[in-house]
């Protein structure tokens, strides 16, 4: 396939469910687009010449680069460097709202400094008031010059990968993390899994720790915290105790030790904020059954 630009972005080309403001590119070198997408719909791979950052206000999406794959739940925002193919799976129904950086600005303010690979952001009260900001329809050059500076510094203190479920390249390691990925609640045993793979359990556990920068069980229990952290962003309905049981965990607090040890909190935390988050249209939703 040809490679996308940013005049060619497949997100002008998929259905809507409603066009929040119409796109337009601001003095301060960010071309801002605001969209709201349904739930299930999928924006295939794709590039862009402009580097971006991509955050929901309201619903979780699924970021897939060659690297691996990045949830985005409302409290986090992705960094995707321009050139980079990926493609964007909508968890639940979200309102979009992305900064495409002109890269001749961000060399000239000096400000591509650690933003040439892709990495998952932690938003902030501040962040996310500033990123809502640039897309008033008031405001002055001024303040969002102002408003995209405040987003760049705090772009440098907001990384975090407890949401990136890294993939290997090596063929046995792919194809034992794809195993697993297809079935995070299963408990798989490295062992049977390198001979479904053709390799031994030595092997394939150094693999994923060349490959991964994670052990074998780490790598396993992100991957199971990356399915837990889409249901609960996704499904009001399950409670906490069933997502446990369904991910294998012996006890609720087991599965809330692992949950925090990934992400910093429990997870009735994080679905108080990821579900009950009213994004900009002011809509809610019940608390979280335990």
């Amino acid at each position: 396939m040809l490679p996308m630009t940013v005049l060619q972005t497949p997100i002008l080309e998929t259905p809507i469910l409603r066009e929040v403001q119409g796109n337009h590119r601001s003095t301060a070198g960010v071309h801002l687009v605001a969209r709201d997408y349904p739930k299930g719909m999928r924006i295939d791979l794709h590039m862009h010449r402009e580097a971006q950052l991509i955050y929901a206000a309201k619903g979780t999406m699924q970021v897939n680069t060659p690297g691996g794959r990045w949830l985005v739940p409302p409290d986090r925002a992705v960094w995707v460097p321009a050139g980079l193919e990926h493609a964007i799976d909508l968890l639940a129904d979200i309102e979009m709202r992305t900064l495409y950086f002109d890269l001749a600005w961000l060399k000239r303010e000096k400000r591509s400094e650690g933003l040439t690979r892709e990495f998952v952001v932690r938003v902030s009260q501040l962040l996310n008031q500033a990123i809502l900001a640039l897309f008033d329809a008031r405001n002055t050059e001024e303040r969002t010059e102002l408003l995209v500076r405040l987003v760049m510094l705090e772009l440098r203190q907001a990384e975090d990968s407890a949401t990136f479920v890294p993939l290997p390249h090596e063929p046995r390691c792919r194809r034992a993390a794809m195993i697993v990925l297809d079935d995070p609640t299963g408990l798989h045993d490295i062992d049977a899994l390198a001979r479904e793979v053709g390799t031994s359990a030595r092997t394939l556990s150094r693999l994923f720790s060349t490959e991964t920068q994670l052990s074998f069980k780490s790598w396993c229990q992100r991957a199971r915290i990356a399915a837990a952290i889409q249901r609960l962003s996704t499904d009001a309905s399950v409670s906490v105790k069933q997502l446990a049981t369904q991910l294998g965990y012996a006890s609720v607090p087991a599965f809330s030790a692992a949950f925090r040890q990934v992400t910093g909190r429990t997870p009735t935390e994080f679905a108080t904020h990821a579900v009950s988050s009213p994004g900009l249209t002011g809509r809610s939703s019940t608390p979280r059954r335990q």
